[in-house]
């Protein structure tokens, strides 16, 4: 969507003023001689200096960032702006022309007035093409569960007990009379309410006060008829390259000498990749451009400054042969539960599978390791009492996601017994050891506070974290190196690694915004 606005003209005096205050993100498109100025603005002033045949333009803007409000309580993140801040451009040397990569990339004609982004030279042009994530993705109007099951919900909690640890059930038996039995809890719900009682204070009160800052600046939107109406669903873009089926098949691949291999460098804009390429080394994007890959006629995009290890857990040695360690390493495990048991769609992994990776290799010293963990407390126990100090990592905090709407309500209810709307995240140290010294010792950092809450409308596609990048900035070394192990996703800084990472760097999941003469 994007908003018009009107320019006063002072024909009386030299500069013409336009002022313009956003609350949420759109593009901004000013033509003339001095060239094409596009960007991503929260607040932003122009002015144009008229006596000048090559006009001067002065702009004062704040790029609109992943965190649109950092209070106490921790920060209300916009997930959709810190991909698009990542700026999908590729560069291509010839005439301008608008064509698709994809066969269903989707294009966004701007206004008529709009020209195509290029510069001479020589005999051809540089034309750029920008790429945005699909926002529809993040469109999540109402919660997952309807008021009317709330308040099922909440009768039904009205009639447990659980210091008891015995609930009731209504169903209907064979003759069709309800009946009720009593059911008791287990040991792993009984954990999970003594623990949401703990911190249920902390979610409501924090998340309060970060909606309503997002509610008064505009970054948030009550509900109302017309997002009704948008709320239908959606057909999500389908990745027909199956990238994990893909890693299982490589092991089967001739073996290669992988201390020989060197990382694989992206020079080319669009570059085909075979499996051969990409299984068994590091892939890296060392320039400030984005790059397309093509895998299996499947095309990706690649952000400026990244890399990334395509391969499942069984061959994470090119990470270890590049003698490369890391500042801040990031874990979302395949955590090993009986849905996920029943279903086919997705992989596990048990603890021992997990506690085997090779974090202590991985980590510099004084390495920040942060774990994703589910609401099951079998998985925070572990995490805290097995994994982390098998790993020398010392817990130093706890923090918690909290998904919402794009009206501020939470996308369960916050006492649902089933489906909570949080997850957790286990932060940890690892234990500085005196035979080796510290990288830039004298480089400060904050100490990590506990239960910060991060506020995020979330992703509709399954298991898309929400960016820990600028969140974590300040108690993190400057320029730090960062890891992210089953990441799904690429990141500029970051190297990624996963039987899945580019998974959401698939082409359909972008848009392509076409510009015009």
């Amino acid at each position: 969507m994007y908003h018009e606005c009107q320019i006063l003209f002072c024909l009386n005096v030299k500069f013409i003023f336009l002022y313009v205050k956003f609350t949420c993100v759109y593009e901004v498109y000013f033509y003339g001689n001095a060239g094409h100025l596009r960007t991503y603005l929260e607040s932003w002033v122009l002015y144009l200096d008229l006596n000048f045949q090559s006009l001067f333009v002065c702009f004062f803007f704040k790029k609109k960032m992943s965190v649109v409000h950092q209070l106490s309580p921790g920060w209300l993140l916009d997930h959709l702006s810190f991909i698009n801040n990542i700026n999908y451009q590729l560069h291509q040397h010839h005439e301008p022309c608008f064509t698709s990569f994809g066969t269903s990339t989707t294009f966004i004609a701007l206004d008529s007035t709009s020209k195509p982004d290029y510069d001479d030279r020589g005999n051809s042009q540089v034309f750029i093409q920008k790429y945005v994530f699909r926002s529809e993705l993040f469109n999540v109007t109402k919660p997952y569960i309807t008021p009317a099951v709330h308040k099922e919900c909440q009768q039904r909690n009205e009639k447990e007990d659980p210091m008891s640890g015995v609930k009731e059930e209504n169903f209907n038996s064979i003759i069709g009379k309800k009946r009720k039995r009593c059911v008791v809890f287990n040991q792993g719900e009984l954990d999970a309410m003594e623990y949401h009682t703990k911190i249920r204070g902390l979610i409501l009160d924090g998340s309060s006060e970060l909606i309503q800052e997002g509610l008064k600046s505009g970054f948030l939107h009550p509900l109302s008829e017309k997002w009704n109406k948008c709320s239908e669903p959606i057909t999500l873009p389908l990745d027909t390259c199956n990238l994990s089926e893909l890693c299982a098949m490589a092991k089967h691949l001739p073996s290669l000498n992988e201390m020989e291999l060197q990382a694989l460098q992206l020079t080319e804009e669009d570059m085909s990749v075979t499996e051969q390429d990409l299984f068994s080394r590091i892939v890296e994007n060392n320039s400030s451009s984005t790059k397309i890959i093509t895998l299996m006629g499947q095309k990706y995009l690649v952000p400026p400054k990244s890399s990334f290890l395509l391969s499942d857990i069984s061959c994470m040695h090119p990470l270890l042969n590049c003698r490369k360690t890391y500042d801040v390493i990031v874990i979302d495990p395949p955590w090993q539960n009986k849905s996920v048991k029943r279903s086919n769609r997705y992989s596990y992994l048990s603890p021992l599978q997990i506690k085997e990776i090779l974090i202590p290799k991985l980590a510099a010293p004084n390495c920040l390791v942060i774990t994703w963990v589910t609401n099951r407390q079998k998985h925070l126990r572990f995490v805290k009492e097995e994994l982390y100090p098998s790993w020398s990592v010392e817990v130093v905090a706890e923090w918690h996601w909290v998904k919402i709407t794009n009206s501020g309500e939470f996308v369960f209810p916050l006492d649902s017994p089933h489906k909570k709307p949080y997850e957790g995240l286990v932060l940890g140290r690892v234990q500085e050891k005196t035979a080796v010294p510290l990288r830039n010792a004298d480089v400060k950092v904050l100490p990590i506070p506990d239960h910060k809450l991060i506020v995020s409308v979330p992703c509709t596609l399954h298991s898309h974290k929400p960016p820990l990048a600028e969140v974590l900035k300040d108690y993190v070394k400057p320029d730090g190196e960062c890891l992210e192990l089953f990441a799904r996703n690429l990141q500029p800084g970051w190297t990624s690694w996963g039987n899945e990472v580019l998974k959401f760097q698939h082409m359909d999941y972008f848009v392509a915004l076409e510009s015009r003469s």
